[in-house]
């Protein structure tokens, strides 16, 4: 086994097919062929399932999969330590829509201005599709709802943000789901960390929302909740950095809800000199926040 074979194994891995992988490393797919058979004959095992055209990574092949991906990270960066060089390079980040919005502009424009080397890459979605980057090796790191209790990843807590449910002007005030039983909601889509926050909400109260819209962003939540059509559950910190934002009611949370925690998490055994620079400067900002 040696480190061309990883990376050949690692693209495959990741395109799906030989022909892809080697497009995007530059070498002829009869040399990924002879390369990946060459490794599974080294393990023993079948890396990948045969279909046709494609490949699909056996157990065996996702097991292995994460300590290629580790063994790579960790040469990359001990080339980078002992070269005395400055962190450079790709690193992809995941966010909250919220967060990536309201907290992290300043510090990606300081990451930025301390090592213009590293090619920044920002992806916003739900805290489900952000930890799926990450399980996955697409993402370095990522801003999601924490604590996230995942054996393959670890993070620091980074911001608490107060959450609130906005409503249209008029709307009689709400302490409790029972207040608004059966009220449509907009939120995210299913994967959705908050959404789940506010389904629980509902649910300790005995009460289930009506309908719920699923949208794409902060902003046509409010809008619709504007018009009078619906409630809605995000950040008070979001709310307030929106045009518009006075134009709806705004109902703090229970104790119990109120507040909730962002986490920057990444695999776990997996962190780059890149990334590590970039949580020293979340902790110099001052960022970082001390265990619940």
């Amino acid at each position: 086994m040696d480190l061309v074979q990883l990376e050949i194994f690692k693209a495959v891995a990741e395109h799906g097919s030989i022909s892809a992988a080697a497009q995007q490393i530059h070498r002829v797919p009869s040399n990924l062929t002879t390369r990946i058979k060459q490794l599974e004959q080294d393990l023993g095992v079948e890396l990948f399932i045969r279909e046709k055209s494609r490949l699909r990574l056996s157990p065996a092949g996702w097991n292995f999969l994460d300590y290629a991906r580790r063994i790579l990270d960790l040469v990359s960066e001990a080339r980078l330590t002992v070269s005395g060089e400055e962190p450079q390079g790709p690193l992809a980040l995941g966010s909250l829509e919220s967060t990536a919005a309201v907290r992290i502009p300043a510090l990606l424009a300081a990451y930025n201005q301390a090592y213009s080397k590293v090619e920044l890459d920002l992806s916003t979605g739900p805290s489900g599709t952000m930890i799926e980057g990450v399980l996955s090796g697409r993402l370095a790191a990522a801003f999601v709802d924490g604590p996230v209790l995942h054996p393959a990843l670890e993070g620091v807590p980074v911001f608490e943000e107060e959450m609130v449910i906005i409503a249209p002007l008029h709307h009689a005030p709400i302490a409790r789901g029972g207040d608004v039983n059966g009220e449509s909601i907009y939120a995210f889509r299913a994967n959705c960390s908050y959404r789940h926050h506010f389904e629980s909400w509902f649910s300790k109260d005995d009460a289930v929302p009506g309908k719920i819209f699923e949208m794409e962003s902060y902003h046509g939540m409010l809008a619709c909740v504007s018009a009078g059509a619906g409630l809605a559950l995000m950040p008070r910190s979001m709310l307030e950095s929106m045009p518009g934002c006075s134009t709806v009611s705004v109902w703090p949370l229970s104790a119990q809800f109120r507040y909730l925690r962002t986490w920057l998490v990444w695999r776990r055994g997996t962190v780059s000199r890149s990334l590590t620079m970039f949580v020293k400067l979340l902790e110099e900002r001052g960022d970082v926040l001390a265990p619940a």
